[in-house]
């Protein structure tokens, strides 16, 4: 018998987990071996189980997907990770493959889209959907490759979606396990470098740039 490839799902939603549960294990030649409810838990699980390959949501409570992703690799460079995601935008797409991500699949892809993206990765491939490759070649053909947002580093994008979506401070420290302080100066780079005056303006630029959904 082949020897199955072994996966980790990370998802903070058990009613998705279960979904990609059955996708996966559908598919006679890949099994889950581990699940995950938030970024700390995939990462303590990939350094435990070493999987073949992890799946994790881009988007879950204290540590989000590309931190684990980052944090993971800083561990395990060679590990395979393919980032699920409910958001199709460009910028989320080349994030997650600057981070160190093999694929990366949007939660509105089917089913097949998924196990295809799993066996690609493990063999050694890049994947992406081809609705995301047409909208990055779209997006090089309009000659504007890096916009604002993407002028921001990964943890100014991080502290600037959580500004956007309310938490405090401290609960952003909290969240990355940085000072106060850091956060402070955190905020403000992104209100000199995007020219905005306040957590308002912070909100409505997200929304507009399409980093959190209003």
């Amino acid at each position: 018998m082949n020897k199955k490839i072994r996966v980790l799902l990370a998802d903070d939603h058990s009613i998705v987990r279960a979904g990609l549960r059955r996708i996966v294990e559908d598919s006679e030649d890949m099994e889950v071996v581990a699940e995950a409810s938030d970024g700390r838990e995939a990462i303590r699980q990939v350094l435990a189980i070493l999987p073949d390959l992890a799946v994790i949501d881009i988007s879950m409570p204290g540590i989000d997907g590309l931190e684990a992703l980052n944090q993971i690799r800083s561990h395990l460079p060679d590990m395979k990770v393919i980032i699920l995601s409910m958001y199709e935008e460009e910028q989320y797409v080349i994030r997650a493959f600057e981070a160190g991500a093999r694929g990366y699949i949007s939660k509105k892809s089917v089913p097949e889209q998924l196990t295809d993206a799993i066996r690609k990765v493990y063999a050694g491939s890049p994947y992406i959907t081809p609705e995301a490759a047409e909208m990055l070649a779209l997006r090089m053909a309009r000659g504007d490759a890096r916009s604002l947002p993407d002028s921001l580093s990964r943890r100014e994008l991080q502290v600037l979606r959580r500004l956007a979506m309310g938490h405090t401070n401290r609960e952003i420290a909290a969240a990355y396990n940085i000072s106060i302080k850091t956060v402070d100066t955190y905020r403000f780079r992104l209100l000199k470098k995007l020219n905005l005056r306040n957590n308002a303006e912070i909100s409505r630029f997200a929304i507009q740039n399409r980093l959190i959904t209003p």
